[in-house]
């Protein structure tokens, strides 16, 4: 199984310079995808190094098998990062990792293969499963779900002005015929949108906030950063790229407070700190953007943010 769609990989030198690879160290990919930032860890890493890849989507993880295969240093598996807990556990890894990085949201392979139903602007079955053997289709969602709840994944995940107006739309065509194709939905959504913004399709954000939700991709970004932070050896480096507010909004708040620790909760005269209200992480540096270079060789990484913390405790 293998995939004609090529990926660019966003920050790539930023991400790995991020980690701070160390030649013996051993680093965790969250989302391979097509192995970009993985490539460059093991460049770096000595032959006791490791590299433990996850990724939802079988295409990847056939990617991810074929590097394994040339390097023995590397393995993926086939779940989401919001597991690496119980992955790292099953290897006898736990708190032993010296840098992890998430690369958020949807890869360009994904969105450009049509046959994924990611796109909006390709028509192909209206799917957008990460992994299209787990879990329930956008269009069996969108053929089940309440008024009310299509608004809602519209409205919270793709931050939709219009959400009702869109929603009763949806659900008002489904009556006279099911919606199976990308072309299909879009158009209906292009039509209930009342105010287009300039330089974005109509139905933009609403399909962004079916492809989160049918996801789990907030959900798995929460449970995956306390897996992180657990799971980092002391010294070890959290690196997250994010590309849109709602990612980034959770990634910023998840490092400040953790950088800040829980001193608010103690009377400010308290003369020895307790070791469990000190801070946990040290940010490090600020939010990195994509350079005017990248920007122009890969116009897809205009809305990406990284940010880097370091586990201090």
């Amino acid at each position: 199984m293998t995939s004609n769609f090529r990926h660019i990989t966003v920050l790539l030198d930023e991400a790995v310079e991020g980690l701070a690879v160390r030649a013996n160290g051993c680093y965790l990919d969250g989302t391979f995808g097509r192995g970009g930032h993985s490539r460059l860890i093991l460049e770096k890493l000595g032959p006791d190094g490791r590299l433990l890849g996850f990724d939802k989507d079988p295409l990847a993880i056939a990617t991810g098998n074929a590097l394994a295969a040339e390097d023995g240093r590397f393995v993926v598996v086939q779940r989401s990062f919001a597991e690496l807990a119980a992955e790292l556990a099953q290897r006898a890894l736990g708190g032993q990792v010296s840098g992890i990085l998430l690369d958020l949201g949807v890869s360009s392979p994904q969105l450009d293969d049509a046959e994924r139903g990611f796109s909006f602007m390709n028509d192909g079955p209206l799917d957008m499963r990460m992994n299209p053997d787990a879990g329930v289709s956008a269009a069996d969602f969108i053929a089940s779900a309440g008024e009310e709840e299509i608004a809602r994944v519209f409205k919270e995940y793709g931050e939709e002005r219009f959400a009702k107006r869109m929603a009763r739309a949806v659900v008002l065509r489904r009556v006279e015929q099911p919606f199976t194709r990308t072309a299909d939905l879009a158009q209906v959504l292009t039509v209930a949108n009342p105010a287009w913004e300039k330089g974005k399709n109509p139905a933009t954000r609403a399909f962004q906030g079916l492809r989160i939700y049918i996801n789990n991709e907030l959900g798995d970004l929460e449970s995956g950063l306390d897996a992180a932070l657990e799971n980092l050896e002391v010294g070890g480096r959290l690196v997250v790229i994010s590309f849109h507010s709602l990612e980034d909004r959770i990634v910023k708040l998840f490092m400040r407070k953790h950088a800040k620790g829980e001193m608010d909760k103690l009377p400010r005269d308290l003369p020895i700190i307790p070791k469990a209200f000190e801070p946990r992480l040290k940010l490090i540096g600020k939010p990195v953007f994509a350079s005017e270079a990248e920007l122009a060789a890969n116009p897809r990484s205009r809305s990406a943010v990284m940010r880097i913390a370091e586990k201090v405790r």
